[in-house]
């Protein structure tokens, strides 16, 4: 569902970010992607949706990322950033969450049915009419993922979905993963989400990658994990 074949990345005249990345996602995983800042998390993601693209070849379901098949691509995929104001630019969660499935060619009755569906998972029935600029950085994160699982996706990106959420929050976000079928790829410097969340991690260090398998036996890896500027998952240390 998701890959990436010799892939490398450079800002224009800066240095490369990315060095001949290579990794698949079969259909249903949950795969963390995990790395200091800076290590290139971020340009993965970006390249995946197409918002970047570099050398080598990028593949969402057999799809190729390239500028003439993005509107398929964005059918397929849904990207949650990691900057919520980013995402949310309608004046209500309602609009937002309506956007994209409308502009898919979903009717409006099934289209209401979704957005319903996903806000009573996400405990955010009170949210549905809430003006943007008025709700809180948490209560947005939250909007911001409910408004991609209105979408439906085949492949949903997540870029450190639990960023400025409360425990509650934070719970309820790691439940909604975890119910979903689709394939996920989530970056986070919160590694317990990524133990509740993902079966396989990937860990990224200066555009390369340096460990690719279970994500308890890289996260329990308390030397390859200071080696690369991380820490042990609070799991593992309070045992």
């Amino acid at each position: 569902m998701i890959e990436m074949k010799h892939v490398s990345f450079r800002y224009e005249a800066g240095k490369e970010i990315l060095d001949d990345i290579s990794f698949r996602l079969e259909a249903g995983e949950s795969v963390g992607l995990i790395g200091a800042n800076g290590a290139g998390k971020s340009t993965i993601m970006k390249l995946l949706s197409g918002i970047l693209f570099g050398d080598g070849e990028v593949l969402i379901a057999k799809t190729a990322v390239n500028p003439k098949n993005l509107y398929e691509i964005r059918r397929k995929l849904g990207y949650v950033l990691q900057d919520s104001d980013d995402q949310m630019f309608m004046p209500t969660v309602y609009e937002d969450m309506i956007f994209a499935p409308r502009n898919y060619g979903l009717s409006k009755e099934e289209t209401e049915e979704r957005i319903d569906a996903v806000l009573e998972k996400l405990d955010l029935k009170e949210l549905k009419h809430s003006r943007n600029h008025k709700i809180s950085g948490g209560e947005k994160r939250m909007a911001a993922i409910a408004t991609i699982l209105a979408m439906d996706p085949e492949v949903i990106l997540m870029d450190e979905p639990t960023a400025s959420l409360d425990p509650y929050n934070r719970r309820l976000v790691i439940n909604a993963i975890n119910s979903l079928s689709q394939t996920k790829l989530i970056t986070s410097h919160d590694l317990d989400m990524i133990l509740d969340t993902c079966g396989r991690v990937i860990l990224l260090d200066q555009g390369k990658i340096i460990a690719d398998g279970k994500t308890e036996e890289i996260l329990r890896d308390q030397k390859l994990l200071e080696a690369h500027r991380m820490e042990l998952p609070l799991s593992f240390t309070r045992r």
